[in-house]
């Protein structure tokens, strides 16, 4: 199985689709294609969210401002998992929580991920290696096989590293860490989904026995609910999300406008 993810849109995914097709017989798998444009912190958020729950897969993640430029291609393996695209960052977190999950379950000491650079020629394209470098090495890795990505002449291991640790040899991707102090927490949102949900970095615990409490938000009050139809059509209110973190939201209406939130803004919580 090769999953596809990326910021393109329309057509271009099709295009990489053609070139992996010539080259194997996976099955392909499209995760999205409509992230926000040009954004890695948001396609690795994503990533990190929907990615581990995949059986053992090759992932393609073509997010890249940088395309023509001198960076990397590389290809990130976590347990069975493989992850190809370019090197800025955006497959370490879901390569992390891949390794994470997959030494959960093997009772391993510690998890790890592995970072290889994948050598190409000059591609056809300077503005499109999501067609010219990234399918063509997600095909040639799906035929070799995760376990056997030494074998790729393409493939060259630099560095293996503990899934707490920052690569030496790869861009690195951290999310920021909300401060928790007493009733407060200090934080900023992550990302905004289809929905309008604000999704903050604040852990989902800073709600734990504040359920039917007014928390403010940046000076805004609403409910901590577990559900949306907790408060009437049109509310705001703060939950958990999927993902575990705090989110603002409306009941079915768009929490980001109604807060005035956007990615990367302070979010301040508060009882």
């Amino acid at each position: 199985m090769i999953t596809l993810t990326s910021d393109f849109g329309t057509p271009y995914p099709a295009a990489m689709k053609g070139v992996i097709l010539q080259e194997s017989d996976a099955r392909l798998v499209d995760v999205a294609h409509d992230f926000p444009r040009q954004d890695v912190r948001a396609a690795a958020f994503w990533c990190r969210e929907t990615l581990p729950y995949f059986p053992p897969a090759v992932h393609l993640v073509v997010v890249d401002p940088g395309v023509g430029t001198d960076r990397d291609a590389v290809v990130v393996r976590a347990g069975d998992h493989a992850l190809v695209g370019p090197d800025n960052g955006v497959l370490l977190p879901a390569a992390r929580r891949i390794a994470e999950r997959a030494a959960e379950s093997n009772s391993e000491r510690e998890p790890t991920v592995d970072c290889f650079v994948y050598e190409y020629a000059d591609p056809a394209s300077s503005t499109f290696h999501g067609r010219d470098v990234f399918a063509p090495a997600a095909a040639e890795v799906h035929e070799a096989g995760v376990d056997a990505l030494a074998s790729v002449p393409a493939v060259s291991r630099v560095e293996t590293v503990s899934a707490t640790e920052a690569p030496d040899s790869l861009v690195d991707c951290r999310f920021p860490e909300a401060s928790v102090r007493d009733d407060t927490a200090r934080g900023e949102v992550l990302v905004v989904d289809d929905f309008g949900n604000a999704i903050t970095n604040v852990p989902g615990s800073f709600l734990d026995g504040r359920a039917g409490t007014d928390i403010e938000v940046n000076g805004t009050p609403a409910p901590a609910v577990t559900a949306f139809a907790e408060v009437d059509e049109g509310e705001r209110l703060v939950t958990v999300g999927s993902h575990g973190y705090v989110e603002c939201d409306v009941n079915r209406g768009r929490g980001d406008e109604a807060f005035g939130l956007a990615p990367g803004d302070e979010v301040v919580l508060s009882e």
